[in-house]
């Protein structure tokens, strides 16, 4: 770590931003001006690779620095249980701490926001006093109950749900200027802040702002496009390439307004004089699809769309370049510990699982990735430096919601299907292998075929076959591969031990009938 490592971070994530569509990994159209900007004074990381493709896990990891298979917090469990946080960690070191987001994974429920000396989530989904009544009370019923537990993935899904519903309606766009406002007010009353944001803006539904619906997506109506993936990835409908384009457009121009926003947070953190004092991250916790594969938003694969994500730091230890080699977001963990000089490892309570700082995995050290001169990890990782690792399990509630699309156009989803199975892969620059339990493996060679139209998985080559050497070494290091399909069934039997409160919040919802 620098001698002259700020006392203050700002992590950003940029929740569902596809790496391509940014200025500063040149993109053509200019969504981030001000990321560009920004870019000159980071360093911009062209390979970071997610441990995962959608929030839940990817936050899990970044707040623990453990994969997903060993923090357990999945769609199937939705709870980061028995770990501590980084937010614990560095709130018992005496750093103030605040997590900032309108994203529904991100909440007290989930458990991925302990630790945080202030947070707040700026999702609109029931009055306040619902949230901290009968909800809560609701939350922790589903949780203690076995019967009832595999609805507690449905609730932490309501606030997106209800981010589709209010999002286009009058003042409802976007909580990010909101994000904005609270992240500086609390910046500005700390000494010594780590302060987490997500901005949820380019995650469906895609409801810009109109000044920036006009500049990259002129004359389209959102109301009017596909803005449900499950109908589109169930084949319930189609999508012709102008209501791509359009689609994408739309999706700029909400990239668009993450930057501008966080334009006005940079400007402020500069002429406050807090700029050259805070370490600034800049990432995305996944990308999104729009067509490519034949899939749209981010589930049922581990596409480098969705895995390989944007990553920007700003640290005086580190280079104010480009930077080629392959890193992955969960050692985001060990560059904060490392930046704010904590040790970690100590349990916020007797029985949880902590990691301690490990250098090799912190962006800001020289020793970066050099696993063979450190000790055996217990995470799972093979100790080369040169593969990251990323896992997905069955996404329960987007295939409960692709199973009723599909039923409602009289579509029979096949239960060997991409859709039902569980994947996990090794990826480096040049090359990706994936594991999958129910559909033949996919293997790519991504320094020649970076659009991963060409499966290689049974053709041979020397390194497809090291990357699927090193992905079973890890599944080895984790307990084994997953090789056992799931049960078919994700049907809601246990709705009607609910009571009716609460089935009529899912119903108004559209998670009932």
């Amino acid at each position: 770590m620098s001698s002259e490592s700020p006392e203050n971070v700002l992590f950003v994530v940029m929740d569902t931003v596809r790496k391509d569509r940014l200025t500063p990994y040149g993109y053509d159209r200019p969504t981030t001006p001000n990321l560009e900007s920004f870019a000159e004074e980071a360093t911009v990381f062209e390979q970071a690779v997610a441990p995962a493709p959608w929030t839940l896990p990817v936050h899990a990891s970044l707040f623990t620095g453990m994969y997903p298979s060993r923090h357990g917090a999945d769609q199937e469990n939705p709870y980061l249980e028995g770990a501590t946080t980084l937010a614990q960690t560095l709130s018992a070191a005496g750093y103030d701490t605040a997590c900032y987001s309108s994203n529904a994974w991100i909440t007290p429920y989930t458990h991925l926001t302990d630790g945080f000396t202030d947070q707040d989530n700026f999702f609109e989904v029931m009055p306040g006093d619902f949230l901290s009544g009968p909800l809560a009370k609701m939350w922790k019923t589903l949780n203690d109950n076995d019967s009832l537990r595999t609805l507690a993935d449905k609730l932490v899904s309501i606030g997106n749900v209800a981010h589709e519903y209010l999002a286009g309606s009058d003042g409802a766009d976007s909580k990010t200027p909101a994000v904005i406002d609270r992240a500086m007010t609390f910046i500005e009353g700390s000494e010594q802040s780590f302060t987490f944001i997500n901005l949820m803006d380019a995650h469906l539904p895609y409801h810009p702002p109109d000044r920036f619906a006009r500049e990259f997506a002129p004359g389209v109506d959102s109301t009017e496009i596909c803005q449900n993936s499950k109908e589109y990835n169930s084949g319930a409908r189609d999508i012709d390439e102008e209501e791509w384009e359009a689609i994408r457009g739309l999706y700029d121009a909400e990239i668009a307004h993450i930057d501008d926003q966080l334009g006005r947070l940079f400007d402020w953190l500069k002429e406050t004089g807090r700029w050259d004092d805070t370490m600034v991250v800049v990432c995305a916790d996944h990308g999104e699809l729009h067509g490519e594969h034949d899939l749209y938003g981010h589930e049922f694969g581990l596409y480098d769309p969705l895995v390989n994500v944007p990553l920007m730091v700003k640290h005086p230890a580190l280079e104010e370049d480009r930077h080629e080699d392959q890193v992955e977001l969960i050692d985001m963990y060990h560059t904060v510990l490392d930046a704010l000089d904590v040790e970690g490892g100590t349990p916020a309570e007797p029985d949880d699982d902590a990691v301690a700082l490990d250098r090799t995995r912190s962006l800001l050290s020289a020793s970066y990735r050099e696993f063979s001169k450190a000790s055996n990890d217990d995470s799972g990782q093979i100790r080369d430096g040169e593969y990251a690792f990323i896992e997905y399990s069955r996404p329960v509630v987007e295939l409960k919601q692709l199973e009723e699309k599909a039923s409602s156009a009289g579509i029979t989803l096949s239960e060997d299907s991409r859709f039902y199975s569980r994947m996990r892969a090794a990826r480096r620059p040049e090359s990706k292998y994936v594991r999958i339990d129910r559909i033949p493996d996919e293997a790519y060679r991504l320094d020649e075929d970076p659009d991963e139209t060409e499966d290689l998985s049974e053709a041979g080559d020397d390194v497809i076959e090291a990357t699927e050497s090193a992905l079973s070494k890890f599944e080895s290091n984790i307990g084994g591969a997953w090789t056992d399909a799931l049960d078919d069934d994700v049907s809601d039997d246990s709705v009607e031990q609910m009571d009716e409160e609460a089935q009529e919040r899912l119903r108004d919802l559209g998670y009932l009938e």
